[in-house]
């Protein structure tokens, strides 16, 4: 047992040595050439906000803001496989390539004139002054490379240096500003491409973009150019209000969660939402989606405000909305068909989800799965099976159930039995198809 460790730790110091020999120039090379391309530009504009000049010069945090750079190569080596070397790397490499992209399309110039300042924060900002100039603003690559940094140590410190840890790296976030490098639009931005980076790269499963096929099925993809344009949409808002106010950057934000909903309509199906089998979301997903998300439980409320949380279908399985905590505690188990929304915390039930997109044709082999939980799980306790509306996705699964478990006799007798427990129904042919396929 102890060779086996030591083995594979010489794995994990080779890989990681490699990476770094390849990142740490090509940090330097790319972001230099930025700054030089820049540099040769008539004119750079800058985007701040007039009360950004109050904000104050603390040398000292000079520091923590170069203290990243020790945790950038030391964090390659905190790893358990090469595997997570690669995907930390990668996500380096994912950060850096889009920032710089940015950085070489829209440049933007920072307008502090830093104070004269002596000591060891003297001699630090003169070493960065060395290669470091103020083209590269949003977003900020710092910040990106923090949020990357910050997720990945946070699960592997002992708990109690782990609030050390999330004090240093506020003294890290903050430090761009007090340091007068970066403006305040910098940060939410850099944020953004962190987040983006750590999603596509996430530690816990494969990235959602690799078993991407293009959908066979029309209406996937024709709610796939619906979310694309929203994404363009934000996009040109982006564009349109950014020389009148800085915070018009923010709706970014927006615009990629809806690209990549695009994306999973398109092909990459509900694997974007990174939802793990407990209804929990990946750090990443939760916040890189959120504003999709928040969207999704907008449209939950008002489709559904004038109804019950949900109604009793037979022998104590319920049909109903996403729950609120207090409505899943009512229940033994929870089976989530929803991809978009997140298992509500504090909750105590048994909780197990099967991730799928909204308004999209059931899978059959998901659906039986479900199907067959559920009449297991009712032997636990009261159990209530849900989506989004509690109108397709999670009637599906009802519908199989009541035809494999012989409760109903067809498809039509199973929906006037939801009907008549008072519950809306609408299931496209496309999904009747799947809850009875296979049945004799």
């Amino acid at each position: 047992m102890g060779r086996a460790r030591f083995t594979l730790s010489q794995a994990v110091l080779k890989r990681a040595a490699l990476w770094l020999l390849f990142l740490a120039p090509f940090f330097y090379l790319s972001y230099g050439g930025a700054n030089w391309l820049a540099s040769q530009r008539t004119h750079v504009p800058n985007i701040a906000f007039t009360w950004e000049s109050g904000i104050p010069f603390l040398a000292w945090t000079i520091i923590p803001y170069w203290s990243i750079n020790l945790f950038y190569g030391l964090c390659l080596f905190i790893n358990t496989t090469p595997c997570d070397v690669d995907i930390l790397a990668r996500r380096y490499l994912t950060i850096q390539l889009i920032a710089v992209a940015c950085f070489i399309a829209f440049p933007l110039e920072a307008t502090f004139v830093r104070p004269a300042t002596s000591g060891l924060p003297g001699f630090m900002f003169a070493v960065l002054g060395g290669f470091d100039k103020p083209f590269n603003q949003a977003p900020s690559l710092h910040i990106a490379l923090l949020v990357v940094i910050w997720d990945h140590l946070r699960g592997r410190l002992p708990r109690r240096a782990r609030l050390l840890w999330h004090f240093w790296c506020f003294l890290i976030g903050a430090s761009v500003m007090t340091t007068w490098q970066h403006h305040v639009m910098d940060i939410p931005t850099g944020v953004l491409l962190g987040l983006f980076a750590a999603w596509l790269f996430p530690r816990d499963a494969g990235s959602p973009l690799a078993n991407f096929s293009m959908s066979g099925d029309p209406k996937s993809r024709r709610l796939g150019i619906y979310y694309l344009c929203g994404a363009a949409a934000f996009l040109g808002l982006t564009a349109l209000f950014t020389p009148l106010s800085a915070a018009a950057l923010l709706l970014l934000w927006p615009a990629v969660g809806l690209a990549i909903v695009a994306v999973g309509y398109f092909g990459a199906g509900p694997q974007i939402f990174l939802k793990r089998p407990d209804g929990r979301a990946a750090f990443a997903s939760r916040w890189l989606l959120a504003p999709y998300r928040l969207g999704a439980v907008i449209n939950v409320w008002l489709w559904t405000r004038r109804m019950p949380a949900s109604v009793v279908i037979a022998d104590g399985v319920h049909l109903g909305r996403f729950p609120r905590r207090h409505e899943a505690n009512r229940f033994a188990t929870v089976i989530d068909i929803t991809g978009e929304l997140q298992r509500p915390s504090g909750a105590l039930a048994r909780w197990c989800s099967f991730p799928t997109l909204d308004l999209t044709a059931l899978d059959k082999i998901q659906t039986l799965a479900a199907a067959n939980l559920l009449e297991a799980a009712r032997q636990q306790g009261p159990v209530l099976v849900c989506c989004a509306l509690g109108f397709q996705r999670s009637a599906g699964v009802i519908v199989r159930w009541l035809l494999i478990s012989r409760r109903c006799n067809d498809p039509a007798e199973a929906l006037r039995l939801i009907e008549r427990a008072g519950w809306r129904v609408h299931l496209p042919v496309e999904s009747l198809h799947a809850v009875t396929e296979g049945l004799q």
